[in-house]
């Protein structure tokens, strides 16, 4: 990422046609536009820095951006840099191939999601429109990122408009019929997309040209949840997806990019995104750790989990376990009641999860689920041994609750919880994750209260007009008020 001495000097071998002058020299330059997109400098203190005028920090970061897309992007991004074979045989996971391909064959898998990159509100009213966006409610422009599933950046398109018209399926149709980067000679049959599900009007185009579509499931209408065969198949998706999120979020860690730009450097705003992208590919290990034989196993684990049905759900639903007249016995976790559950550590917790994501989730939830006497409350019932209960509020909806279930022996045998992805079996949600890891670990720690978590409630530090107000207080300001009448 042109951190070191090294890697500035290798950036610079490509920089040929910057003509220095008595001000700054090639490297200045170089060195110019790097601090501005490194660091979110504008152009004001770059020059301060550099002892130069703002116009010729301008002129300095216009040369250096030009020079770097004639030559050193073009080696490092874009569908023509990099055969289909490289990406198959360097960048692509052992994990993701045996996700989602056979072992006969060797596809290529690339993963796709919008980014954002935040500008000023236009005084061209037309344009203003048609760069807000809807879902972030600000305006914006999309680059589209296309990479492996390392985290390898194969091309950046765009950056497009932000309308509704210019939605994840628009942009991936428009370049796949515009031809971009000859994206149609680089793709072959049996490929495979992995996206969201905003890209679910692209099916047919990809259908096509022979390319399959990996995305997560949609709940059907009438339904309340996936089913545990959809729900299982959702989770196999999105264990490859996320690396895509994990580059976006490394491109914005160039500060540049995660300002509001003023709309001067709109017409840049493409260059500026690729050449990032560029210096990531070049100086930047992948972003997915691990060795061959690990992702085997833990491909192997999912595939075999997939096949499988929720037993428990089964069983709650056949038992009306998740009825009213069932009769369920609060109780604080820590009690004696509940100590035969079996003791886990965090890496055991994490084979369960199959992730670490439901880890991190799981002490803000756990923050919340303690009472304000420091009690971790769960739901147990004399009719059903070996199986404890928890209701934990949904942290989207405020209305809202969720109900699961854990059965126990000396180690965790089954879960299952109402919302959405509760049925899977292949890891399981944010929910269980919480009640499983409290009990199994964090309960045994010697400081696991509400701080020990390191999630603070804010709320106290903040005005809240929903704060209920005692009105014995009430009239004693007023008797207050009326003896210094």
């Amino acid at each position: 990422m042109a951190d070191t001495v090294e890697q500035f000097d290798d950036v610079l071998t490509h920089v040929n046609n910057i003509r220095p002058t008595k001000t700054r020299s090639i490297r200045t330059c170089l060195a110019i536009l790097l601090t501005k997109l490194r660091c979110g400098m504008d152009n004001q203190m770059l020059g301060t820095i550099f002892n130069m005028t703002k116009y010729q920090i301008r002129r300095a970061v216009q040369s250096a951006r030009k020079a770097l897309m004639s030559d050193f992007v073009p080696r490092n991004i874009g569908f023509p840099h990099i055969t289909r074979e490289e990406i198959i045989k360097t960048h692509t996971r052992p994990l993701a191939q045996h996700l989602l391909s056979d072992i006969t064959t060797a596809p290529a898998i690339l993963v796709l999601d919008g980014t954002y990159i935040y500008i000023q509100k236009s005084g061209n009213y037309t344009f203003s429109r048609r760069s807000f966006s809807m879902h972030k409610r600000r305006p914006l422009l999309k680059p589209m990122m296309i990479v492996s599933t390392t985290g390898y950046i194969v091309s950046v398109l765009g950056p497009y408009l932000a309308d509704p018209k210019n939605n994840d399926s628009s942009i991936l149709n428009h370049s796949i019929l515009l031809n971009t980067e000859e994206i149609q000679r680089w793709i072959k049959e049996d490929d495979i997309f992995v996206v969201d599900r905003g890209f679910r009007d692209s099916e047919s185009v990809l259908n096509d040209l022979g390319i399959r579509m990996e995305m997560p499931a949609f709940i059907p209408k009438g339904q309340k949840q996936l089913s545990t065969e959809e729900a299982n198949n959702s989770r196999l998706v999105t264990k490859v997806r996320w690396v895509v999120e994990s580059v976006n979020g490394r491109v914005k860690t160039w500060k540049y990019l995660g300002k509001t730009l003023p709309n001067s450097q709109i017409p840049y705003i493409g260059d500026y995104v690729r050449i990032v992208c560029s210096l990531c590919n070049k100086y930047r290990p992948p972003i997915t750790s691990g060795t061959f034989d690990a992702d085997i196993a833990v491909a192997s684990k999912m595939t075999m989990l997939a096949k499988k049905t929720n037993e428990l759900q089964q069983f709650v639903l056949e038992n009306g376990l998740d009825k009213r007249s069932m009769k369920w016995t609060s109780i604080d976790a820590d009690s004696n009641i509940v100590k035969d559950f079996p003791r886990l550590a965090e890496e055991d917790i994490r084979e369960l999860t199959i992730g670490v994501y439901q880890l991190k989730t799981a002490k803000s939830y756990a923050a919340e689920h303690l009472t304000d006497d420091g009690m971790f409350e769960i739901l147990v019932s004399n009719d059903v041994p070996n199986i404890v209960c928890a209701k934990i509020q949904s942290r989207h909806t405020s209305a809202k609750k969720y109900s699961l279930w854990i059965k126990y022996c000396e180690t965790i045998v089954s879960w299952y919880c109402t919302c959405k992805n509760g049925a899977r079996v292949v890891g399981m949600c944010g929910h269980i994750s919480c009640i499983i890891w409290y009990l199994a670990f964090a309960r045994h720690l010697s400081n696991a209260g509400d701080e020990s978590l390191g999630i603070r409630d804010w709320t106290e530090d903040v005005d809240d007009a929903a704060r209920a107000i005692d009105s014995s207080e009430d009239e004693d300001s007023l008797d207050n008020q009326g003896q210094e009448e």
